[in-house]
């Protein structure tokens, strides 16, 4: 299966390793592209759809492909953790217009984040992706820190369990943020840098410049400039995405 394949990020096989390179710099639609020849197969029509989605939150646009790639990926599902996936990327695709102001599909993300639940089994790697986006609504549309943290800690054992590097790469991020907001400002830096680590490890380009500015939150000049430097040149290298990254990284005028 993709998704589970992808844990290996770029070591599995061919397409596979092709798709993680283009996905990894930001080149959305041509990974999904390569997908196109096997649509009628499950996991690889439920990457596609994957793909499409998080290049729209992350370029806040392509909504309507995005829409149609999930809809073809939920017509060709057979079994139950099959349908689960799918109903966590519709949760996720609703999430994600929410967030961004397109549309508001709250409670869509909660109802397709909720039927995952019910079909996913405890025990799988997907459960761990699952319970990171509930993490996320509970704490962006929910304002629900203590929901998400406890959903984001689940996600974060269960990445490590299973191996899955790039999870835990968001997890340790989303938990950082969680700590830096009430002012655990150890805990967010260590947070924030073993993401960093990570998704620098992983070749994960896209993720990188994120990860900088929130690393820079933590720091004092003349390290904090610097991060946010290294920040802003990954985001024009990659042609301002993710582009709700261009506030942070947009000097402050002096007072």
């Amino acid at each position: 299966m993709l998704r589970e394949a992808n844990v290996a990020y770029g070591r599995g096989t061919p397409l596979e390793t092709a798709v993680w390179r283009l996905r990894s710099r930001g080149c959305w639609t041509d990974a999904a592209e390569l997908l196109s020849p096997r649509v009628a197969d499950p996991a690889a029509a439920l990457e596609r759809a994957a793909l499409l989605i998080e290049r729209c939150l992350y370029t806040e646009q392509g909504w309507p492909e995005a829409e149609e790639a999930l809809r073809a990926a939920e017509a060709v599902t057979r079994t139950d953790e099959e349908r689960g996936a799918a109903a966590c990327e519709r949760g996720y695709l609703a999430y994600a217009s929410t967030l961004l102001g397109v549309r508001d599909r709250a409670d869509e993300a909660r109802a397709a984040l909720g039927r995952a639940a019910a079909l996913i089994d405890p025990d799988t790697p997907r459960r761990a992706l699952l319970d990171f986006r509930r993490g996320l609504v509970a704490q962006n549309l929910g304002d629900s820190p203590q929901a998400a943290r406890a959903a984001y800690r689940r996600a974060h054992e269960a990445a490590a369990a299973h191996g899955d590097s790039l999870l835990l790469s968001f997890t340790w991020r989303h938990l950082a943020g969680l700590a830096l907001r009430e002012g655990e400002l150890t805990e967010a830096r260590h947070g924030f840098s073993e993401s960093l680590r990570i998704r620098e490890e992983l070749g994960y380009l896209v993720g990188t410049a994120p990860a900088l500015a929130s690393l820079a939150a933590t720091a004092s000049e003349p390290e904090a400039g610097r991060l946010r430097e290294e920040a802003a040149r990954l985001f024009r290298l990659l042609g301002g995405v993710p582009t709700w990254l261009a506030a942070q990284l947009t000097p402050r005028p002096a007072i």
